[in-house]
């Protein structure tokens, strides 16, 4: 697995440079702006990029041959130009500036984001797949926390310094993946001519199975997407806490998910990715419905902690279960299938649930989570989708690393 974990710089980079500019690119952009609502919107810019520009660079990476493989054209192309553009933010001399390295910066990042994502199915076999999944999205996790324990220092020092460090660190993984990771070397599946195969289609990939777990993951990011956004919120307004209170309590949860990222993948490898899903859904669902009822901050947290590993089981044997579920010529169209839906769930979730909560008041936030994962949980149940040891390839090579 030496070569998932050079991989997982690529992981690490896209959670440091996604995590600094979360935390301080409000800051700049309340200088201009006065409005939290338009705010919030353009710190989503990413999620509408998502929506249409990820799943086509998936789609396209899925047909593109070149003596560099098919993934990495596009990281050559964009995590230079995700670097430039995230150094320079902190240099706006005006609003319009600011707006425009903003767009440019979440752009260079829709470049190069998907194929990243694809390069885990395409170095590793199916089998251990989800135990690479793990081992990415620890790296990732590791990046975030240091994105956000360092990061208030650089910025202390001066504001362009946490920008700057992003860059770098986005050069180095570059560095790293281009010098180690060689797709027609390690992609047990890659297919260097594929002219006399049909192109692949969005609409081709829907069968009941992928319409079934699209659904599932719609719904149980909505229910994830909405709780991350306004918990703070409740745990201010329904619980009385202090905002440093409630901001904090939620590091448990994401502590949580770090920490079991890899013995869910593992897990999930041994007794198969949908019983792991299962599992992580119907404990979110009991998480969700148990908080309301919580008065003590103590046992919130323990929630949160429980809630941290249900959500490992899920997000972490998600991912590979849909590749799984196409043949190997799909895994950057089914990558962008999942980040379309993810981030349809990211824009719609939060305002739906604050109008919700304007409505009905801070308690309906965890019934509606509990009740968005209850329809993940049938839609999981309702698929039968056998998993095999390779979806295209029943004898593939093993990974080399």
């Amino acid at each position: 697995m030496r070569k998932t974990w050079l991989l997982g710089f690529g992981f690490f980079s896209i959670s440091i440079t996604w995590a600094l500019y979360n935390a301080f690119v409000p800051f700049f952009l309340e200088k201009y702006i006065s409005s939290v609502a338009l705010i919030g919107f353009f710190m989503t810019i990413d999620n509408y990029f998502a929506l249409f520009l990820q799943p086509w660079i998936g789609n396209r990476s899925d047909r593109t041959h070149t003596k560099y493989g098919r993934r990495m054209p596009y990281l050559l192309i964009g995590m230079p130009l995700g670097a430039l553009f995230t150094a320079i933010i902190p240099f706006h001399n005006s609003m319009v500036t600011l707006i425009l390295f903003m767009v440019l910066m979440n752009l260079a990042m829709s470049l190069y984001r998907s194929p990243t994502v694809s390069l885990m199915p395409d170095i590793t076999e199916e089998k251990k797949r989800t135990r690479a999944n793990g081992i990415i999205n620890f790296m990732g996790g590791v990046g975030s926390i240091l994105a956000f324990s360092l990061g208030s220092m650089l910025y202390n020092t001066h504001t362009s310094l946490p920008f700057i460090t992003a860059g770098f660190v986005t050069l180095a993984a570059l560095f790293i993946l281009k010098t180690f990771i060689h797709e027609r070397r390690d992609a047990p599946g890659y297919i260097p001519e594929q002219t006399s195969k049909p192109r692949m289609t969005f609409r081709s990939q829907l069968n009941r199975t992928t319409v079934l777990l699209l659904a599932a993951i719609f719904f149980w990011f909505v229910a994830y997407q909405g709780v991350e956004t306004l918990f703070t919120l409740y745990g201010k307004n329904q619980m009385g806490l202090t905002e440093n209170q409630a901001s904090f309590s939620l590091t448990f949860f994401s502590l949580a998910f770090v920490i079991f990222a890899i013995p869910s993948g593992l897990i999930g490898a041994k007794f198969g990715k949908k019983r792991m899903i299962l599992v992580g859904v119907l404990g979110l669902l009991i998480v969700f419905a148990l908080v309301p009822w919580v008065e003590s901050l103590f046992l919130l947290r323990i929630v949160l902690t429980l809630g941290g590993i249900c959500w490992a089981c899920i997000n972490i044997n998600s991912y590979p279960f849909i590749v799984s579920t196409g043949s190997e010529d799909s895994i950057g169209t089914r990558t962008g299938m999942y980040y379309l839906v993810s981030s349809l769930a990211a824009i719609s979730s939060p305002p739906l649930l604050g109008k919700l909560i304007d409505i009905m008041g801070y308690s309906i936030l965890f019934f509606c989570a509990a009740g968005s994962m209850l329809l993940a949980l049938v839609c999981v149940l309702l698929i039968k989708h056998p998993e095999r040891s390779s979806p295209n390839h029943p004898q593939s090579a093993p990974v080399q690393g």
